[in-house]
């Protein structure tokens, strides 16, 4: 596969006005003085030859520590983010509570060139947002799995 391929997963509960959605703040360094644009849907990289729903089950639970949701998996499509990384992720009804989450870690070295590796978590928070507020918080190049979310908890 050419190039860095995602798959996630984008919880909602709620209808109309009052639809939620969660997010993940990215865990480590880079991230934990940011919070605009600062927030993901849970998500990862898939492994060679994997199916997309499949990792993106996968990915949810690597990262939250729980099992991806029962229910119906509506496709969202793929994004290319900034950087040039697909992200192909689906919508699903659920309800989580953030307290349960456990969230995986990733090892990295830091501080930069100091040869030292720490471990952080992969996210370092976990929450619901109504949909305006998710706009302000998620990854730019996520906002169109926003969009497309709409038509399926409108009314």
């Amino acid at each position: 596969m050419a190039g860095k391929h995602s798959a996630g997963l984008l919880l909602y509960r709620g209808r109309g006005e009052d639809v939620e959605v969660l997010l993940g703040h990215m865990g480590g360094p880079f991230w934990a003085k940011k919070d605009a644009a600062a927030w993901s849907l849970p998500k990862g990289e898939l492994d060679p030859d994997e199916l997309p729903e499949k990792a993106a089950r996968r990915e949810f639970e690597e990262e939250l520590g729980l099992p991806a949701p029962d229910g119906e998996y509506v496709s969202l499509g793929e994004v290319k983010q900034s950087g040039g990384k697909v992200v192909t992720a689906w919508a699903v009804e659920a309800d989580l509570d953030p307290a349960a989450v456990v969230p995986g870690t990733f090892t990295m070295e830091w501080p930069p060139r100091s040869g030292r590796q720490q471990e952080f978590p992969e996210v370092d928070r976990v929450a619901w947002f109504p949909l305006a507020d998710a706009r302000e918080k998620l990854l730019k190049g996520q906002l169109p799995f926003l969009d497309r979310l709409l038509p399926l908890v409108s009314g």
